[in-house]
């Protein structure tokens, strides 16, 4: 009985967290009796949850004793959200001409926690009902993308961010000696190669997409099943790829003076 009831009491208390959010974007400033009146809740309720907001920095005192209103923390959440957007933004006309061009799917990922997230995608003229990866999360150790977002990573970083590497096929990199090989290869390249390693049959390639300070942020990829996407295309399609990518960070302000 206890247990069914927590997951509902946490789900509520987000709610409410959230409705507070949207108090103070609405109102400007709020204080505690207010809030908890608009939550329909007492006042210690109210308090304990606007405390957790502002020590996540969501949400700050306001000049004014026992007011509370939108922190600076919004604004971080904001700018990523906005970086990312801008990004999408910047990657999608060479996306698309990278995918007319290759006729395979192209992918841009960014890291996300121990992961790589899918932000944009577009199919290209050989692609028969692609899978949709926008918005997914894919493991970092056996995928071209992921390798690209670990390859300039420091050993701590490395470790912290990789803690352990399943096999998904009998061709993935399952230790850190492997990995941490693969991974000057690719900074040595300047591009990520796997095939089979996530996927028996299919294969990516990838390479690094950088901010204005030269840091990878992204990875854009071309992905494709390995009879179409064999050796011979791979080694063709690898010039069009990073010319690519390297276009996107000039749109980003990489290398620009």
């Amino acid at each position: 009985m206890s247990n069914a009831a927590e997951p509902n009491s946490g789900v509520q208390s987000v709610e409410r967290a959230v409705t507070i959010l949207d108090i103070l974007a609405r109102a400007g400033e709020a204080g505690v009796t207010e809030i908890a009146g608009e939550l329909g809740v007492h006042k210690s309720t109210a308090f304990r949850l606007v405390s957790t907001l502002e020590q996540g920095g969501l949400v700050e005192q306001a000049e004014e004793r026992g007011k509370y209103r939108l922190g600076m923390g919004i604004l971080r959440l904001a700018g990523a959200t906005t970086a990312r957007l801008d990004l999408v933004q910047e990657a999608r006309p060479i996306c698309r001409k990278l995918a007319s061009d290759t006729g395979e799917t192209v992918n841009v990922a960014v890291l996300s926690g121990h992961s790589a997230l899918y932000l944009d995608q577009v199919a290209g003229a050989s692609s028969l009902q692609p899978h949709n990866w926008v918005g997914q999360h894919i493991p970092l150790h056996a995928t071209s993308n992921g390798k690209i977002l670990l390859s300039e990573m420091s050993a701590d970083e490395l470790a912290s961010t990789v803690p352990v590497m399943a096999a998904y096929t009998d061709f993935t990199i399952t230790t850190k000696k492997q990995l941490r090989r693969e991974l000057e290869e690719v900074r040595s390249r300047g591009y990520a190669v796997a095939v089979d390693e996530l996927e028996v049959g299919l294969a990516a390639i990838a390479a690094p997409i950088r901010n204005a300070h030269g840091d990878v942020i992204a990875s854009l990829s071309i992905s494709g099943p390995t009879f179409r996407l064999d050796e011979e295309r791979i080694d063709g399609a690898l010039p069009r790829l990073v010319e690519s990518a390297t276009e996107v960070s000039h749109r980003l302000g990489w290398g620009v003076r």
